[in-house]
């Protein structure tokens, strides 16, 4: 989870596509220039350790765009794809 906020807080859309499931991940992805990632909290995670083959994360990301300061709260979904961590999909809140 970490690494994929970092990877938006750079501009990073290589690397969001290649830690994305194969099943769900985009054709493409654009990123806005104008957001600017400032902070992530991790709220809450369940499994996604090392004998766990699924995991989710609860994170809030802050933000600022147009000079303005914003969040957003996600529940993440993870899973194992050919040994690796990769994002799934925004799971039910």
């Amino acid at each position: 989870m970490r690494s994929r906020y970092s990877a938006f807080a750079v501009g990073d859309a290589g690397y969001l596509l290649r830690s994305w499931h194969s099943r769900t991940r985009p054709a493409r992805l654009r990123l806005d220039p104008g957001t600017r990632w400032t902070g992530l909290e991790i709220l809450d995670t369940d499994r996604g350790g090392l004998f766990d083959t699924a995991g989710t994360v609860v994170f809030r990301a802050h933000y600022r765009e147009a000079g303005r300061p914003g969040s957003l709260i996600e529940h993440s979904r993870f899973v194992r794809e050919d040994g690796r961590w990769v994002y799934l999909d925004a799971g039910p809140d």
